[in-house]
């Protein structure tokens, strides 16, 4: 069955360039113009990933994420624009957005990040990886792609989850930014790994107790993060 891609972008000289080149490759696309359009049709259309603008009529991109998010729709989420103020793009990132494109953009950049999300979702782990994981009070299960946190389900974008999986098979090892965007993202990132630093932030907010003084996704300064088994306390013994 063909991967289903929405495009959300109010210039339709951009829209039908995305649309050529995603039919091209083989998905099926559906583009719509404006940022309310989307909820519109996403339950019909049932898209494997959105490719959204994040300059829009009616409702931006950032209150699209905002929204499907609040929805717990985690469809994975390219944000598209055309701002060079990295603020603009750490907004998309804090919003719910898994990666992001600077306009202009080669499409076949775009069409690389697109499958590199979709390969990274779709891959199940082998079989005697499958088996759900403790470490701490954290509990994922790489197969139902769920994670609990003292029992309790947190809701994470399919890019968190898969950050989270990746420090999760190279526990205790430090994993620079780079090594990370490879990994993760499945390309070779060079300049501005913010995009890293955001979604550890998010992970840390969801699953530590104190994001502010993690227990298990610990920075290494200069180099970059490592996932960590928290240290129970010794009971304290008195004569």
């Amino acid at each position: 069955m063909k991967k289903r891609i929405l495009v959300v972008d109010d210039e339709p000289s951009i829209s039908m360039l995305i649309e050529f080149n995603l039919k091209l490759v083989g998905y099926d696309v559906m583009c719509v113009y404006d940022g309310e359009a989307v909820f519109e049709v996403i339950k019909q259309f049932r898209p494997d990933l959105i490719v959204l603008d994040l300059m829009l009529p009616k409702m931006d991109g950032i209150q699209v994420c905002r929204k499907l998010r609040s929805q717990n729709n985690m469809v994975p989420i390219v944000m598209l624009t055309a701002l060079q103020d990295l603020s603009d793009k750490i907004a998309g990132l804090d919003n719910g957005a898994d990666d992001y494109m600077t306009k202009p953009f080669s499409p076949q950049e775009l069409i690389s990040r697109i499958q590199a999300i979709l390969r990274r979702i779709n891959i199940m782990p082998p079989s005697n990886e499958n088996k759900p994981i403790a470490i701490g009070s954290l509990t994922i299960d790489p197969e139902q792609r769920t994670v609990n946190v003292e029992g309790n389900p947190v809701d994470l974008t399919p890019k968190e989850f898969e950050l989270l999986l990746f420090l999760l098979k190279h526990r205790g090892k430090v994993l620079s930014r780079q090594q990370l965007l490879h990994g993760v993202w499945d390309y070779h990132f060079l300049g501005d790994t913010r995009i890293v630093d955001v979604h550890i932030s998010h992970l840390r907010d969801k699953i530590e107790k104190n994001a502010r003084s993690p227990e298990y996704i610990v920075t290494i300064r200069n180099v970059g993060y490592k996932l960590t088994e928290p240290s129970v306390p010794k009971e304290s013994s008195f004569a």
